[in-house]
């Protein structure tokens, strides 16, 4: 069982930046993908990005393309999403998954991730 815990959520300023990290702890950890998702109140998941965890390589939501990042640290089995520009509607709860299967083009469902993380609060003020 492996457990994913989010951290770095909280309040900030339109402008600002943020990074988010999800630790992956339990047994052997090697995902084929960690995405990034969120979820805003009355709104459904919806996917930010997503990194290849042997390749590095990313993928992001339009949203996100341009101001956030992902990263990964696989000896810390830690994954990053540097988040710069924040805006008001980026208000959401954040959620790290590892996916362990190559998932093709799929990887923007929140139906192919395997397990989850609690999720983190950020909340961007006007």
């Amino acid at each position: 069982q492996v457990q994913l815990v989010e951290s770095g959520g909280g309040l900030v300023q339109a402008g600002d930046s943020l990074r988010l990290s999800c630790a992956a702890s339990g047994r052997t950890f090697r995902p084929y993908a960690m995405g990034w998702f969120r979820q805003a109140p009355g709104k459904e998941r919806e996917f930010v990005g997503v990194v290849n965890w042997s390749l590095g390589s990313t993928r992001y939501s339009d949203f996100a393309e341009g101001r956030f990042f992902i990263s990964r640290d696989n000896d810390k089995n830690t994954v990053y999403l540097q988040m710069n520009n924040l805006r008001p509607e980026d208000t959401a709860v954040y959620f790290c998954a590892a996916d362990y299967h190559y998932s093709g083009g799929t990887y923007h469902r929140a139906d192919v991730y395997d397990d989850w993380g609690q999720g983190t609060q950020v909340t961007v003020s006007s």
